[in-house]
């Protein structure tokens, strides 16, 4: 193939094709392509090889992606909670028929290395012996974190089987974060949960809809199930709950349709082979990291870093410098923890995934062929591993952020982001909203950090003040950056921001955040960044420092005031060099 660009057109000349320039200076193309239909793959024998082709691959790759993307914009047009359709706080994926990814939208990082887990949870879940399977016109729906790949309650998984002549062939999934599940406060992310049930509903395996239809009963029943604990509620937002998990299943549909028009374009095997291929591109280029970092920097890469609470996320990374496998260690992190700030397997694996594909220089879709050179060794029942009942809503929004800092750290690549998502929570019995809040991104080898971004695991929108202030009884006093907060170095590290929120009638307002004792580290020289604060301006004018979790009512004239910690500085700051 070739592309020929003029002043005035530009001509692309696909395989098969010959072209010649006459004395005049036209071009006469030849199409060659008159063969029979053994061109076509959606007549090829069984027998005939799919051979990669370097610019289908590319092709397929974007088409995948664009599907997954479409998907997202349908989601985000018919959801209804501002959650979802404002802040995009949802992520859209394809997967093969065993459930490994293969293709996403630019999303929610930590979302999609742990859909994965979630989608082959449900196919073999629903075909182990004695289970009813999976047939056409279900959906699926799960959260569970540590029994069925979920990262923490509030993220609802809506999986749909794709079947193609009576058999599935493809798995579209959408995982999107529900402002209020249950719980023991409203926007279901206690800071002082202790255990699972705190944290609101929990599904391992339902089926959304059956036989074509929506079992709302069913799935109202299990959002109000934690009512029936002492201390506990149901969902505060039942009507929004509904809405987006209907969404959800739109979303999946249109992805449905897509991906039938693409086997219809090229046909099945053709689709199902460049679907391997982009993994087998992705591993590869994953091993060529590998091997490149080893040669220059030995087999061996360490880092630690500690949670607030001094909780140790220590991980050894070895490398095969001929085969580019690694094996990432991460024994040495502490035990988990009476809070939730655990954060289940699927988060780890998100969390590295999204590194990888970070430090490689290719642009290849974050698939699972990222993780095929990966052998992970997580203690169990460590702060990365917990046990099945473990607080984990913390653990996807702040621990993720800090494997991330421990993942770069290892190999030496930035100084340390944020390391937080600022999660602030507010509502009462009758509704729960939910936001996370942008801080300082870490300066790099030749980069300065962004400042007031959502870095790493998170990829969110904020709420903005209008949509803030009429949907909800609160007034947005301050937002802007904390000038200053970056740490400083040859390349500084992103500032933090101020968000300073002001409730018109008595909230519970509750912040769980991480880097309020500990700050973002530098790196070759540069300084740390701020850590955070969360402070209560009182009707009288004191301020009161909240610390980095807590859960309180909030009258009418006081005001929450959020400061988000900068980013790590790089290199020796000029004037002292």
């Amino acid at each position: 193939p070739a592309i020929i660009v003029q002043s005035i057109s530009t001509i692309v000349l696909e395989i098969d094709c010959t072209a010649l320039v006459t004395a005049d200076g036209d071009l006469d193309i030849t199409v060659l392509g008159n063969k029979e239909s053994t061109e076509d793959e959606s007549n090829q024998s069984e027998d005939v090889v799919i051979k990669e082709d370097p610019v289908k691959l590319s092709i397929f790759a974007h088409r995948f992606m664009g599907i997954a993307e479409q998907m997202g914009r349908t989601l985000a047009r018919t959801a209804i909670s501002v959650n979802i359709k404002e802040r995009l706080d949802f992520s859209c994926a394809l997967f093969t028929s065993d459930g490994g990814l293969v293709a996403n939208a630019p999303h929610i990082p930590v979302h999609l290395g742990a859909m994965q887990a979630a989608v082959k949870f449900q196919v073999q879940y629903w075909n182990s012996e004695g289970r009813e399977g999976i047939k056409e016109g279900e959906v699926l729906v799960s959260n569970h974190p540590q029994l069925a790949g979920g990262s923490h309650l509030p993220d609802i998984t809506v999986i749909t089987p794709v079947f193609h002549e009576g058999k599935v062939i493809f798995f579209v999934a959408s995982r999107g974060h529900h402002a209020d599940i249950g719980g023991i406060a409203p926007g279901s992310m206690p800071p002082h949960s202790t255990c699972l049930e705190d944290e609101g509903a929990m599904i391992i395996a339902f089926k959304l809809v059956k036989d074509g239809t929506f079992d709302e009963k069913g799935i109202t029943e299990i959002l109000q199930s934690p009512g029936k604990i002492p201390g506990n509620t149901g969902t505060r937002n039942l009507r929004d709950n509904l809405s987006d998990l209907r969404a959800q299943v739109a979303a999946n549909q249109s992805g449905i349709r897509l991906l039938h028009e693409l086997v219809k374009e090229y046909g099945l095997r053709q689709v199902d082979a460049y679907m391997k291929f982009i993994q087998c591109n992705a591993e590869a280029c994953v091993r060529a990291m590998l091997r490149e970092f080893a040669e220059k920097n030995g087999n061996r890469a360490h880092a630690i870093d500690h949670m607030d609470d001094g909780t140790p996320i220590e991980l050894t990374i070895d490398i095969d410098k001929e085969t580019g496998d690694a094996v990432f260690d991460f024994s040495g992190t502490g035990p988990q923890v009476l809070g939730n700030v655990n954060a289940p397997p699927a988060v780890t694996y998100s969390a590295v995934i999204y590194s990888l594909r970070s430090l490689v220089g290719q642009d290849i879709p974050l698939n699972e062929g990222c993780l095929a050179p990966i052998e992970f060794k997580i203690p169990k029942y460590c702060l990365l591993n917990p046990s099945d009942d473990a607080g984990v809503v913390g653990g996807n929004v702040l621990t993720s952020q800090r494997v991330v800092d421990v993942v770069l750290k290892a190999f030496k690549a930035c100084a340390a982001s944020q390391g937080c998502m600022n999660n602030l929570t507010f509502g009462d019995k009758k509704f729960g909203y939910y936001e996370t809040i942008a801080g300082g991104a870490g300066a790099g080898p030749n980069w300065h950090g962004r400042s007031g971004v959502h870095t790493h695991c998170t990829n969110t929108r904020i709420t903005d003040p209008e949509i803030l202030e009429r949907r909800y009884p609160v007034l947005l006093r301050q937002f802007g950056l904390r000038s200053g907060s970056g740490g400083d170095g040859e390349f500084k590290g992103g500032d933090g921001v101020v968000r300073e929120i002001e409730p018109l009638r008595p909230l519970v307002m509750s912040i769980l955040s991480e880097r309020r004792s500990l700050r973002p580290y530098g790196m070759s020289g540069g300084s740390a960044g701020q850590s955070g604060r969360n402070l209560l301006v009182k009707k009288n004018g004191i301020v009161v420092n909240v610390g980095g979790r807590c859960s309180s009512s909030i009258d009418v004239g006081e005001r929450l005031r959020i400061e988000t910690p900068g980013g790590g500085g790089y290199g020796t700051p000029i004037s002292e060099s």
